[in-house]
């Protein structure tokens, strides 16, 4: 991040320049004004290292051999080699995200009635969940297997609730089976789609069907529910900002797609 701040900043420093400003130096016929130079010291004053003392003078001499340094990159035609070119396009696109999408960020309000409105469909669980991985990309033999694997265990646990502890410890394939497959209490955001959607709206005691995942199979057992009154504030209006935030972006992004001609090939589209 230090270094796109930099980056970004060396190559817009002209910008700042005017008459008025005295030039506090130049490099190779290239004026450096006081506003340039007041700019990039406290740029630097922000990422300071411990070991080593920030003056103007220092910062100065930075400034120097950075301009100095592009010079001679461009002179090596370096600015023409692909992963110098994909790392200016990069630094490029996030100033022009930030300078287009800020503005909107700051118009986002997470009122209390909308932390509650997401909570109300949202609630927190407590799980505790039995895992059988899978491979990345698994065969059709191999789901089935481990599926078939799953709903033993799942009719073990209809005959008897109380062997789930057991069961997990037994079968479980994460670091929390010793504790009976405990993932404590967790916010929709902090599990996958397909989890959530399994424990969405069912009672506590449930344990439900065999699903699968990105990670595997699971069977999860829902063992509490949090009421609103019970929930990190906090945390949830940082979700709901969130929220808000990806809509802005998608937003914007649908417009800018409108208007630029993308063709996907989806025939040739692997996943």
């Amino acid at each position: 991040m230090r270094v796109l701040c930099i980056l970004i900043f060396i190559l817009s420093f002209a910008t700042f320049a005017n008459d008025k400003d005295p030039v506090v130096a130049t490099v190779n016929g290239k004026k450096i004004n006081q506003s340039t130079l007041m700019m990039y010291h406290e740029q630097n004053l922000r990422f300071v290292r411990a070991n080593r003392k920030v003056t103007l003078e220092s910062s100065l001499n930075d400034l120097i051999n950075r301009i100095i340094g592009i010079e001679s990159a461009k002179k090596a035609n370096m600015d023409k080699q692909p992963e110098v070119k994909k790392k200016m396009n990069d630094v490029m696109y996030h100033a022009y995200i930030s300078k287009e999408i800020t503005p909107l960020l700051k118009k986002i309000d997470v009122k209390e009635k909308d932390i509650k409105a997401y909570y109300n469909d949202n609630p927190e669980y407590r799980t505790s969940q039995i895992l059988l991985r899978l491979r990345a990309q698994p065969t059709k033999d191999e789901v089935a297997e481990v599926f078939e694997k799953a709903l033993n265990i799942h009719n073990e646990l209809k005959k008897d609730p109380e062997k789930f502890t057991a069961l997990a410890q037994q079968y479980g394939q994460t670091s929390t089976s010793q504790a009976g497959g405990d993932l404590g209490y967790q916010p929709a955001t902090r599990l996958s789609a397909e989890y959530y959607s399994a424990i969405k709206g069912k009672k506590v005691g449930t344990i439900v069907e065999p699903f699968r995942s990105q990670y595997g199979i699971h069977i999860v057992k829902i063992t509490g529910k949090k009421e609103y009154k019970q929930i990190d504030q906090d945390l949830y209006k940082k979700i709901v900002y969130d929220i808000k935030r990806d809509e802005i972006l998608e937003n914007y992004f649908d417009k800018l797609r409108a208007k630029a001609n993308v063709k996907i090939n989806k025939k040739d589209l692997k996943i």
